[in-house]
C-alpha cells in the first residue's frame, strides 16, 4: 500500500469511526465499509478538500451466489482535481439488500442506481426515483442474480435464448 492509500485508510476510517478494510489487490485502490456509514464516508470524501471525490464513475452490483448469501454494491470513486480513483465496497444480506442512496452526493447516481435495481433487485433508500430503468416495468425478476429463471414468454410471446 501506498503511503496516499494509507492516508486515505486512516481518513475514511475517522470519516466512519468503524474499521475499514482493504480490498486486497484492488485497481483502483478499494476499500471495505459497513453499510451504515456509506452516506457519510461518501459524504465526507466529496466535501472535504484532502480528498474532494467529486465524482462518481460506476456503481457495480454483485450477486455472490444463494450459497455465500451476500450481494455487493462498488462505488468506484474519482477525484479530478487529485487524479484519484477510489473504490467503495458494501456487502450486504442477499435475502432483503438494502443500501442507502447516494444521489443526494452525486447526481450521476440515480441512474446508477437504478440500473444496479433493475439488475439486481438492490434497493436504494431515499433514492428519488427507484423504478426499472433498462427493462419494461412489469418484468419479472432480476437478471443478473444468479438466481433468476428465464420466462418463457413475455405479454404472450415466446422468448428465444
Amino acid at each position: 500500500m501506498s503511503e496516499k492509500q494509507e492516508e486515505l485508510l486512516k481518513l475514511i476510517q475517522s470519516f466512519s469511526n468503524e474499521e475499514v478494510v482493504e480490498i486486497p489487490n484492488s485497481t483502483p485502490f478499494g476499500v471495505i465499509i459497513k453499510n451504515e456509514v456509506l452516506l457519510p464516508v461518501c459524504d465526507q470524501l466529496h466535501k472535504n478538500p484532502a480528498t474532494y471525490f467529486d465524482m462518481l464513475s460506476c456503481i457495480t452490483g454483485i450477486d455472490n451466489g444463494v450459497e455465500a448469501e451476500t450481494m455487493e454494491v462498488i462505488y468506484h470513486l474519482y477525484s479530478i482535481p487529485f487524479n484519484q480513483s477510489l473504490a467503495l465496497k458494501v456487502i450486504l444480506p442477499r435475502e432483503n439488500p438494502e443500501v442507502e442512496s447516494v444521489n443526494s452526493i452525486w447526481k450521476t447516481a440515480n441512474w446508477l442506481e437504478r440500473e444496479v435495481y433493475d439488475m439486481f433487485g438492490i434497493t436504494f433508500e431515499n433514492h428519488p426515483d427507484l423504478r426499472r430503468i433498462l427493462l419494461p416495468a412489469d418484468w419479472k425478476g432480476f437478471p443478473l442474480r444468479k438466481d433468476y429463471k428465464h420466462e418463457e414468454y413475455y405479454r404472450g410471446m415466446k422468448i428465444e435464448y
